[in-house]
């Protein structure tokens, strides 16, 4: 049975727009790429839109990236959906605690774009270089390269397995929305694999120059490999916007919160 949407919480709507705003950013990147051949990341996705819409598309940005960091934070501490105590939902929380902090890291520089017209933040060459002069700098490198190879290859099992429509409400289970997913996942995967391959090779060189995010992943691919990539970039983005609308989408369980507050306090 389809959701109801009539009946979703503040935390349940603020959870779709987040995935809403998370398609449009996707879709944008692999335009820029298979139209003038630019690439950029989700940061410079956000960048371009305030140029071109202004400070109301970046409002609706924020609340966006917050909306779904704070859900995957949530479902992180709560396993509304990845599941509680088995060791598959462990897995799934602790990599629902990194995407929720890494979209509510995009919503504070979303805010910064939203003030200064640029995140001002450093690119990711400056990051990985202070990183690389850390003690072990190269080894921490290395570890997250490889967390990166475990994502990527995670991502192109879903494309595969078809996992991604077991969240999906009956009526959206149809062959294109298979396709979408099957195919944006699969071209995640990709771009997953590609940017720990870069780590990797920047902690075997101690060089911040060999490394890189989406945007020097998408250079990496630049020739047969790039549009292509691309394009199951965009198709990822629909694909999400899809999930907007029929994803199952937990609430984080309040009364229990609520009940554990009071006792600690009576405590």
């Amino acid at each position: 049975m389809a959701t109801d949407l009539t009946e979703q919480s503040k935390f349940q709507w603020l959870a779709r727009f987040g995935l809403l705003v998370r398609g449009l950013l996707y879709i944008v990147i692999a335009l820029l790429v298979i139209a003038t051949g630019r690439t950029e990341d989700l940061t410079g996705a956000m960048e371009y839109l305030d140029h071109g819409f202004g400070r109301w598309l970046t409002i609706l940005l924020v609340v966006g990236m917050t909306g779904y960091g704070f859900w995957r934070a949530c479902d992180a501490a709560f396993g509304m959906d990845s599941g509680r105590h088995h060791p598959k939902a462990w897995r799934r929380r602790i990599a629902a605690a990194g995407s929720g902090a890494i979209y509510l890291f995009l919503a504070y520089k979303a805010a910064r774009i939203m003030v200064q017209g640029r995140a001002n933040s450093g690119d990711a060459h400056e990051h990985i270089a202070q990183a690389l002069h850390l003690p072990a700098g190269a080894l921490v490198l290395a570890v997250a390269a490889a967390v990166l190879f475990g994502t990527g290859a995670v991502q192109i099992y879903k494309a595969f397995s078809c996992s991604f429509l077991n969240h999906l409400d009956d009526a959206a289970r149809r062959p294109s929305a298979r396709w979408l997913g099957r195919i944006g996942y699969a071209a995640r995967g990709v771009i997953f694999i590609t940017v720990g391959y870069l780590l990797a090779k920047g902690a075997f060189y101690h060089s911040a120059a060999e490394t890189g995010g989406l945007e020097q992943a998408l250079d990496t691919l630049r020739g047969p490999l790039q549009v292509p990539v691309a394009a199951g970039l965009l198709l990822f983005g629909v694909y999400s916007m899809i999930e907007a609308r029929y994803r199952s989408i937990n609430k984080p369980p309040t009364d229990h919160i609520k009940r554990k507050v009071q006792k600690a306090i009576a405590a």
